[in-house]
C-alpha cells in the first residue's frame, strides 16, 4: 500500500472514532479517556492496569493477560456566562446548550511472556465555545469547534516482575471550525475558516513496582505538528460594499500551521490494604508550543488585510494535578473517587471569546462491576471554572467569565477473552 493509501486507511478509521466526539477541556486538552479513569481523577498512570492505560501508561499493559477490550463514551454537558462590556447593561451570554460526546476503544493482546500489543482510539484535544451569532462578543469569535481523535498502537516490553516499558506511535486527526463576524459600513458580515488535516507523533512509557504496595508510572507524549487546510468563506457580504471590501471578502482556500503539545504523565499508586489503593499524579504539558494562530490566505487581498495578521497566543506551560481512590468494596463491585486540580494555559494578556479558560477543579465518582470475564464501569464528574475578567485588547472587548461547569456522565464496558 502506497503512502496515499495509507493516510486515506488512518483518516477513515479517525473519522469514523469522531463522528461522535466533541469536547471541552482546558486550553482545549481533554482527558476523559475511560469512566474508571474519569472516577479516578485521571490517577491510572501508575495504577495502568485496564486496557485504558493504553491513553495514560500504555506500559501498564504488560500487567494484562490475555486479549482484553474497553470501549465506551463521555457525555459532556458544558454551560458558561461571558459578559461582555459592563454589567449593568442587558449583555450576558450563555454557552448554546450542547451535549458533547467523546468515546474510547482499547484492546490489548499479550504475545507471549515478554511482549504484549496494543491499539486504542480516544481523544487528546478538543473544543467547542458556541454562542448565539449575534453576540456581543461575535467580532472576536461565536462558534469554535475542534474536533481530535487519535490512533495509538503499542509495543509493551516486560523486562521483569518490576519493570515494563512500552513504545507507540500516534496517528491524529484533526478539524478546525472558527466563525465571527466582520463589521462593515454596510452591516455584519459572516466569516467562516474551516479544514483538518492528520499529524503523527510517538509516545515512550515505563512502569515500575518497586515492592508490593507501590506502583510508579511515566509517560511522554510527543508534540504533533498539524498544518490545517480549508476554505475560508464569507456570507452575507452587502453589494454596496466598495470594491475594494468585496475583494478582500471573496471566498479561497486557508491554511495555518499549529503545534499540539508534548506532555508528561506521572503517577505513584500506593496499596494500604489489598481493597485499597491511592494514586496521586500530575500532567505537565508544554502549551507554550501554541505560540500565535497565523491563516495563510490563497486570496491575496485576504491576505494583506487584518484578517491575514497572525494572532499572538503565547500560551504557558501548565500543570495538572490528581488523586484517586479506589476501594474493593465486594468481588464484583469497586467504588471510586477522584478530584483534579487543572491549571489553564491563557495568558491576561491573550486570552479571548475562542478559549474562554481558567484554572479548573473537577470533582469525580464512580463505580466499577464485574461477573464473569465482563466489566461495567460507571462515573459522573463536576467539572468547576473558575471565574475571570477579560481585559479588552485587539478584536477583544471587556468581559467576565462566571459560572462556568460542566456535568460528565461516563460509562466503559470491557470484555476479557
Amino acid at each position: 500500500m502506497n503512502v496515499m493509501g495509507i493516510r486515506q486507511v488512518v483518516l477513515t478509521c479517525l473519522m469514523v472514532a469522531l463522528s461522535a466526539g466533541q469536547c471541552f477541556g482546558a486550553g482545549f486538552g481533554i482527558y476523559e479517556w475511560s469512566a474508571r479513569g474519569n472516577a479516578l481523577g485521571g490517577a491510572t498512570v501508575g495504577r495502568a492496569d485496564d486496557p485504558s492505560t493504553i491513553a495514560s501508561n500504555p506500559a501498564g499493559i504488560t500487567q494484562l493477560e490475555g486479549t482484553q477490550v474497553l470501549g465506551g463514551l463521555t457525555a459532556i454537558h458544558p454551560t458558561m456566562d461571558v459578559t461582555v462590556g459592563s454589567k449593568t447593561e442587558s449583555n450576558e451570554n450563555s454557552f448554546e446548550s450542547s451535549w458533547w460526546i467523546p468515546g474510547h476503544f482499547y484492546l490489548t493482546h499479550e504475545l507471549n511472556d515478554h511482549y504484549w500489543f496494543g491499539i486504542g482510539e480516544f481523544t487528546r484535544f478538543g473544543l467547542g465555545s458556541v454562542f448565539d451569532e449575534n453576540w456581543e462578543g461575535r467580532y472576536n469569535s461565536y462558534e469554535a469547534i475542534i474536533r481530535a481523535a487519535s490512533i495509538n498502537p503499542n509495543i509493551g516490553i516486560k523486562f521483569n516482575d518490576k519493570f515494563s516499558m512500552a513504545f507507540g506511535l500516534e496517528a491524529m486527526y484533526m478539524n478546525f471550525d472558527k466563525s465571527q463576524k466582520i463589521k462593515t459600513p454596510a452591516g455584519d458580515v459572516d466569516f467562516g475558516v474551516s479544514g483538518d488535516d492528520i499529524g503523527y507523533g510517538f509516545n515512550i512509557a515505563a512502569h515500575y513496582k518497586p515492592c508490593k504496595y507501590a506502583r510508579i508510572g511515566l509517560t511522554y507524549r510527543s508534540k504533533v505538528d498539524m498544518t490545517i487546510e480549508g476554505d475560508a468563506k464569507f456570507d452575507n457580504v452587502s453589494p454596496l460594499l466598495p470594491a475594494v471590501n468585496k475583494a478582500v471578502l471573496t471566498d479561497g482556500g486557508v491554511k495555518g500551521d499549529i503545534t499540539l503539545p508534548d506532555m508528561w504523565l506521572a503517577g505513584i499508586a500506593i496499596y494500604p490494604t489489598d481493597k485499597l489503593s491511592v494514586e496521586v499524579g500530575t500532567v505537565y504539558t508544554h502549551w507554550s508550543t501554541y505560540d500565535e494562530m497565523d491563516m495563510d490566505f490563497d486570496n491575496v487581498a485576504t491576505e494583506k488585510s487584518s484578517l491575514g495578521q497572525a494572532q499572538p497566543k503565547n500560551w504557558k506551560d501548565t500543570w495538572r494535578f490528581n488523586v484517586g481512590v479506589e476501594y474493593a468494596a465486594m468481588d464484583w463491585l469497586d467504588l471510586r473517587l477522584g478530584y483534579v486540580y487543572d491549571e489553564s494555559p491563557v495568558r491576561d494578556s491573550t486570552i479571548d471569546y475562542m478559549v474562554p479558560a481558567n484554572d479548573r477543579h473537577i470533582f469525580g465518582a464512580g463505580t466499577g462491576f464485574k461477573w464473569d470475564s465482563w466489566t461495567l464501569d460507571l462515573a459522573y464528574n463536576y467539572l468547576m471554572i473558575l471565574d475571570r475578567d477579560i481585559s479588552a485588547h485587539g478584536s477583544v472587548q471587556d468581559g467576565d467569565i462566571d459560572n462556568g461547569q460542566a456535568h460528565m456522565f461516563s460509562m466503559s464496558v470491557g470484555y476479557k477473552f
